[in-house]
Formats: structure tokens, sequence, C-alpha cells
């Protein structure tokens, strides 16, 4: 584990010259103007995102995924639109938009009141980026029950041709499986984990998330990098799901909690490999 405090521009071009890649990124970037990070706010801006973003290409290795969760700021009265700036630009260099992902939220920072005029904003972008032809050794989960488990169609499977013609798929419809393929709307209670509410960050994602990202797309041994590790959660699901984890992140008050926090998970998960 490698828990760095720094500006994540720079870390990364350092990791790079050292040679370091990594199978995986899951992180959550600044959103506009929405937040202060650090004391008198963040130097975020485009020219720096794209630095960023290209050393993020250079860093992951082929077939690997990014996960970028991102929203919007309204300003002016419409939506900033960054977070499809940003996911054009990661195709520009390169990367392929392999899922356009919806975290939803069980309830909102800032709800809508009786007079707006813009629905309760909800929901957050999970842009999943590859680069280069994905793995072959992941497994997506597969926990989404099944309303029709053990009942059996009869006949042949089919699906419709682009002339809209049924076409047989050759093979016998089989016994439907208690649980299928998740759908790429994932949904999850806001809140922080009752051991870590001394981690006061402004936009802390939940740990189930970070580790359904990290069982969907890595596997173990895998090095995960969060260059915005804020308070440390994808370092701890990282961890204690059995992958290395590099983190960078700029605000010293998060770095010493998140960092903290990724090493209790280490000495947690070093327990359970030698009891």
């Amino acid at each position: 584990m490698r828990y760095i405090c720094g500006d994540s521009e720079k870390v990364l071009a350092d990791l790079i010259s050292e040679g370091v890649q990594v199978d995986m990124v899951l992180t959550s970037p600044p959103y506009d103007n929405l937040r202060d990070y650090v004391e008198g706010g963040v130097d975020w801006c485009y020219n720096k995102f794209k630095s960023i973003a290209d050393n993020l290409y250079r860093i992951l290795k082929d077939g690997r995924i990014l996960v970028w969760i991102v929203g919007d700021a309204c300003i002016g009265g419409g939506e900033s639109l960054s977070s499809f700036k940003q996911a054009i630009y990661f195709g520009d260099i390169g990367f392929k938009l392999h899922d356009t992902m919806i975290y939803e939220k069980n309830s909102a920072s800032f709800p809508a009141k009786k007079d707006s005029k813009r629905y309760t904003q909800i929901f957050e972008y999970m842009f999943v980026f590859v680069k280069g032809e994905i793995r072959k050794d992941i497994q997506l989960l597969a926990d989404k029950p099944n309303k029709w488990a053990g009942t059996q169609s009869w006949g042949n499977l089919t699906y419709y041709g682009k002339d809209g013609k049924l076409v047989s798929r050759g093979d016998k419809c089989k016994p439907i499986a208690e649980y299928g393929m998740r759908n790429n709307i994932w949904k999850y209670t806001v809140s922080l984990d009752k051991d870590n509410k001394d981690i006061r960050h402004p936009a802390i994602f939940p740990e189930k998330l970070a580790e359904d990202h990290i069982k969907s797309w890595s596997v173990k041994g895998d090095v995960v990098l969060d260059p915005f590790a804020g308070s440390g959660t994808t370092g701890k699901m990282a961890i204690l799901n059995g992958r290395d984890f590099i983190g960078i992140e700029l605000n010293p008050d998060f770095y010493q909690k998140g960092k903290a926090r990724v090493q209790w998970a280490e000495q947690l998960y070093s327990s359970y490999l030698f009891k």
C-alpha cells in the first residue's frame, strides 16, 4: 500500500516515471464548485483535469478499467455538463466508454423546494472506461433475484434480428436461475459507516459502492488506484478484498485520516489471513 499526500497531477507523473502501473482506477474527482475540499477551495479546472486524465491513461494497464464517479453543478440556471466534457475527453485520449452507470442515492444533499423549477437531484454518473480490449478474468456481480427463478419455457431460445424477424439461437431454454446479472443502476444508502464517524469529508461515498466496483472490475492481487483518495473508502475496500492500493490525497487532514483507515484495513485483513 502506498498513500501519498500531494497533488495528483504531479504525483501521477512521478509514479509513471518510476514505471508504476495499476490494474484499476476507482475515483470521484471534485465536482465543479459544489464542494470546498481544501482551505480556500480546490485548484480544479478543465486543463488540470486533462493533465490528470492523460496520466491515468498512461498508468493503467491494457484491458483494465477506470471508474469515474462524477456529477455536475448547476451554474447560471443550467447544469455545467462537466461530466460529459470529461467523458468525451477520456474517449479522445484512447479510452472506450464501456458502460454509463448510475449511482442512485436514497437522499439528496439539496432537496428541491415546493416552488422549485427543477426536480431533486438524486443520482451521479459512474462512467466505466476501458483501455483497449477488456480483460477476460473478471467476474461481474450476478446477485439480482429473478422473479421467475426455477421456471422454464418450452422450445428454443430466440432473438429478433435486424430485419425484425424472430431467429432461433439453436439451444434449448433452461430453468431460470435464482439470481441474474445486475442492472447498471446501483442504489445505495448515503451515510457514514458507524465505525468511521470521525471521517468528516464533504462527499464520502458508500463503502458498498466501492466494494462492488472493485469486485466487478478487478481480481485479488491487483493494484487499485484512487487519485482523489479523500476519506480512504476506495483504499479500505480494496485492501479488505485482497487488492493492493495506491492513494493520492491533497488535503493533509483527509490524508492522515484516510491513511489511518486503510492501515486499519491492512491489519484486519492480515489478521484474517493468518488465523
